[in-house]
């Protein structure tokens, strides 16, 4: 028989593995959250050193960035097809352009009035995704996207029709010192990281496990008790929330809203740009938000004649040398860089 000293010395090291990995998760998450305070100091001193275009075009990207999280929080963990996520961003869109336009509101309070709208008809919209899956549920996205624009431009009276609404952009405080530019910057910005962080406490949750599970098999979700239809409800719902509170900051920075500014073309490049930066991952909407806003403009510089075709060999090109996202490429080359550091 194995005296008490042997049998805690076994249960020290049967539990050391088990410490092991709970130091390496600690230490991991740690280093990601050094990693990102840095990147949002880079972020608060960029405008000061950069001219408006090029401000302008990183608030463009905190935009995207915003709206593909709500994709990757329904494509990439709940494993859900979209092809209209386009329609829930015009939705915040226009919910902000009426309500400052028709009832004078300020610009800030249409945020969340905007982002309940999307919620709520992505609560509505989900509805088919208890039955669908696959082609047939990205079918019905489509549909959505499609419909879209002639129901913009139908209700003129509402919506301003094809000439579309033209609005005031924020006034920066001048307490503030900022110029218009910037201070559309720091309120994207601003919405950017509490999306995030929204999205990160979510996805840590129970309901963040449920929705892994779905994506990773149903069948064996249900028999563990995860409610099916409720879950990919919901994942509609917060997807749509988050695309809703992109198109309101898209509003404020454009000042000006129309339906062909969200046409089909709109919910196939956010899919792409999500697949791009990479699905599941948390710096994937912020690398699929540089990848939507700089590759057509790059596209546009190399052939003004075919910049899709140019967006499209792109698009190939990064798949094939990054099949899993730019997200997934960047963790390859910080494991090959550590290890080779490691070795010296």
């Amino acid at each position: 028989m194995s005296g008490p000293a042997e049998v805690t010395e076994k249960a020290a090291r049967a539990a050391a593995p088990t410490r092991g990995r709970s130091l390496a998760r600690v230490a991991t998450a740690r280093r990601q959250w050094i990693v990102m305070a840095v990147l949002l100091a880079v972020a608060c001193y960029a405008p000061f050193q950069l001219v408006p275009f090029r401000v302008f075009q990183l608030t463009m990207v905190l935009v995207y960035a915003v709206a593909l999280l709500g994709l990757n929080l329904l494509v990439g963990h709940a494993g859900q097809i979209s092809l209209g996520h386009g329609a829930f961003f015009a939705v915040g869109a226009y919910g902000s352009a009426i309500m400052i336009d028709r009832w004078d509101t300020p610009h800030l309070a249409t945020l969340p009035v905007a982002a309940a709208v999307a919620f709520a008809l992505g609560l509505a919209l989900g509805l088919p995704a208890m039955r669908l899956r696959g082609l047939y549920l990205a079918l019905v996205t489509l549909a959505i996207a499609i419909f879209l624009v002639p129901l913009l431009k139908r209700f003129e009276a509402v919506t301003g029709g094809s000439m579309g609404l033209t609005l005031g952009k924020p006034v920066p405080p001048a307490w503030t010192g900022l110029a218009e530019d910037q201070w559309l910057y720091f309120l994207a910005l601003a919405v950017t990281v509490v999306a995030f962080l929204l999205a990160h406490g979510l996805l840590r949750s129970r309901v963040g496990r449920a929705l892994h599970a779905v994506r990773d098999n149903e069948a064996a979700a249900e028999v563990m008790g995860v409610r099916l239809s409720f879950y990919k409800t919901l994942a509609f719902a917060w997807s749509a929330m988050f695309a809703g509170a992109a198109g309101c900051v898209y509003t404020w920075v454009i000042g000006f809203v129309s339906p062909d500014s969200f046409a089909l073309t709109l919910s196939i490049t956010l899919l792409a740009s999500i697949v791009v930066g990479g699905l599941g991952s948390f710096s994937g909407p912020l690398l699929g938000g540089l990848f939507m806003m700089f590759v057509p403009s790059i596209s546009q510089d190399v052939n003004d004649a075919a910049p899709g075709v140019i967006f499209g060999l792109l698009i190939i090109a990064v798949m094939y040398v990054a099949p899993t996202g730019l997200a997934g490429l960047a963790g390859r080359m910080t494991r090959s860089i550590t290890k080779i550091l490691r070795k010296e």
